[in-house]
């Protein structure tokens, strides 16, 4: 039995005890106020305990519910700053830490992987891990001919893992989703399982890599590192020196902020245009920032295991239906959105309406520049979270059809990253550039 497996009921035992937790707190938080602190503390104090507890089940889990917890990192600049502040450092420390395998461990997997000469392919292999996350961990070496390389390891019965993981918090999704106020929990989740087959699949992420990093050789804003090696549930790939996302949020200049929300916007929608795939991943954990020998800064961008592919690139209807609204042609954009199963054949709207919902969501692409921040995301969620608010109303009336689900969620994650980032960015020009459909019609 693996060692991965081996620990499948702890684990299930933990995410079964985590709403346990919540609720006990919930009444120690009563009895504190019964004794006589104030509403507003005892809050505050729930808040900081949930968060620590979140990070110490999920960060211990190396299956769907670190995965599900980097999913939620992105959209906590959406949370109100009085709840976000307790669970950012927790969420924050799920995009690249996790308790790694130990090198024992990791050495029999490449044994069984790469053959019992494995250390033969590489200079040297460091044993401590560079990264460890969902369902593997990366060692830095250095390949036979002198390149430097990322070794990506599966965890031993990462597959089995994760899924139970996934099916457990499927069951608490209504009590896991205070966490994010306005978002509905369950179809994350539902999606994350949907994805493991392909995740699990290095053959697959190596293949999309690949067309990656042939599409984007020698261009100037992205880095994509080539693939050196595949093999069952090893990857190995050039290494990309730089500084991670999650650093930038945190400590970068405002320079480096803006650098790094453009090229993750380019990025964003260049990917698909040019390669036919969009990168489904968009955690802060998964991008570097990497200055050349001549002082340029690109993107870089790791981890291709989840993808989604779309031959002609990104629908034309996405960038037909954001010109339209622009414009303000409410009737052109309501007839498009039916067209493409936004609204269901069995409601009507008035089309008026339809666009005063629209509008403010779409407000970068309405200006040369755009500082995206947290409080105008905050907003944005306030609005469409209330019940009260006739957002609210016509929101749960529309439909996300299956097509763009994937789609939806990578862009709502992008435009999270770029609230932490705080950047400015000329997001228009990206649309014009790459984005079919929504350059002006001659």
């Amino acid at each position: 039995m693996s060692d991965l497996p081996r620990k499948a009921v702890t684990r299930t035992a933990k995410l079964a005890a985590l709403p346990l937790g919540i609720a006990g707190r919930a009444t120690w938080g009563l009895g504190k106020r019964i004794g006589g602190k104030s509403a507003e503390i005892v809050a505050r104090e729930l808040q900081q305990r949930t968060a620590e507890q979140l990070f110490r089940v999920l960060g211990e889990l190396k299956g769907g519910a670190m995965k599900f917890g980097q999913a939620l990192s992105v959209f906590e600049s959406a949370l109100p700053e009085e709840v976000a502040g307790p669970y950012r450092a927790a969420l924050t420390k799920l995009q690249e830490a996790a308790p790694p395998l130990p090198a024992a461990t990791v050495h029999r997997v490449l044994a069984d992987r790469l053959g019992a000469d494995w250390r033969e392919l590489f200079v040297s292999f460091e044993d401590k891990p560079a990264a460890a996350a969902s369902i593997g961990q990366v060692h830095r070496a250095v390949w036979h001919d002198g390149r430097e390389v990322a070794v990506k390891v599966q965890y031993p019965g990462a597959g089995e893992a994760l899924l139970s993981d996934l099916k457990q918090l499927g069951r608490f999704a209504g009590l896991l989703g205070p966490l994010i106020p306005g978002m509905d929990i369950k179809p994350l989740i539902k999606e994350l399982r949907n994805r493991v087959a392909e995740e699990l699949d290095y053959e697959l992420e190596a293949e999309a890599q690949r067309i990656h990093a042939e599409a984007f050789e020698g261009d100037p804003d992205v880095l994509v590192p080539d693939v050196v090696h595949q093999g069952d549930q090893v990857l190995v790939t050039e290494w990309v020196e730089g500084v991670p996302l999650s650093e930038v949020i945190q400590d970068g200049s405002a320079a480096e902020r803006n650098r790094a929300g453009q090229l993750l916007a380019r990025f964003l929608f260049s990917g698909p245009a040019r390669t036919g795939l969009l990168h489904a991943d968009p955690h802060p954990g998964n991008f570097r920032l990497v200055t050349g020998a001549d002082g340029s800064v690109r993107l870089g961008v790791l981890d291709f295991g989840t993808v989604d592919r779309l031959p002609g690139g990104l629908p034309k209807s996405i960038g037909v239906s954001l010109r339209m609204t622009l414009q303000g042609d409410a009737e052109a954009v309501y007839e498009q959105l039916c067209a493409e199963g936004f609204v269901k054949d069995s409601i009507a709207l008035d089309p008026d309406t339809v666009l005063d919902y629209l509008r403010p969501i779409i407000e970068p692409a309405e200006v040369a520049e755009f500082t995206f921040t947290r409080d105008w995301i905050r907003g944005q969620a306030a609005r469409i979270a209330d019940p009260r608010s006739p957002a609210h109303q016509l929101g749960k009336q529309l439909n996300l059809p299956p097509s763009y689900l994937l789609i939806h969620r990578v862009t709502l994650s992008t435009i999270g990253v770029l609230c932490q980032l705080g950047a400015t960015v000329r997001l228009r020009d990206e649309l014009e550039a790459w984005l079919p459909g929504f350059p002006a019609e001659g």
